[in-house]
């Protein structure tokens, strides 16, 4: 059968106008074999440290997690100028999608707050703060399952693959900026003051 893909790109950006890039993405796919979500860092950002740096944690957040609350990360990597993270693919809305025509019921509230709650727990346990955590990051896919996304303001407070992820967050994270989306964001992050997992529990 033919495989389905789509490409996502990372800051925002929604053309694939580096030919680079759009070779780099049907090699990924043909690779692959299945239906995937390519996100692809924008050509010009790649050489910008911060966001390289966010795009890079935003891999290795996923790659070190595996719970079916949490979007499953297939691939990474570059090829040349090309960085590239491949994950499932996934069809449906946001939660903030599923929220704009009316509030939700009861019981459909409790089962997508139990589902991200086991995402999270799951994260948690491997040292990550999502410290992003919205409704417009949850998504709701057509079999109605509930899925965590975007991880690049993850906090990691282990080491994988031999890299001290931690020191590298702190080098990541400036004095004065803040991390995160106001409205969902805790009172110890606005202060700057360091997470917990509870940051994540607030949002």
């Amino acid at each position: 059968r033919k495989v389905k893909a789509a490409v996502v790109f990372a800051a925002g950006f929604a053309e694939m106008g580096d030919p680079a890039q759009q070779r780099a993405c049907v090699d990924l796919v043909r690779r692959l074999r299945r239906d995937v979500a390519v996100k692809v860092l924008a050509t010009h950002l790649a050489d910008d440290p911060s966001s390289l740096a966010r795009f890079q944690r935003e891999a290795r957040a996923v790659a070190a997690l595996s719970h079916p609350n949490i979007v499953a990360l297939f691939d990474v990597g570059s090829q040349g100028q090309t960085h590239y993270v491949v994950t499932e693919l996934l069809e449906g809305e946001t939660l903030r999608a599923r929220l704009s025509p009316s509030p939700l019921p009861e019981n459909e509230t409790l089962r997508i707050a139990n589902a991200i709650a086991d995402g999270l727990a799951a994260a948690h346990a491997k040292g990550i703060i999502h410290r992003d955590l919205k409704p417009e990051n949850v998504f709701l896919t057509s079999a109605d399952v509930v899925k965590i996304l975007d991880f690049g303001l993850a906090s990691m407070q282990q080491t994988y693959a031999g890299i001290d992820t931690a020191i590298q967050t702190a080098a990541l994270t400036e004095p004065g900026v803040l991390m995160g989306t106001i409205g969902y964001t805790s009172p110890e992050q606005l202060a700057g003051r360091p997470l917990t997992t509870a940051t994540d529990v607030y949002a």
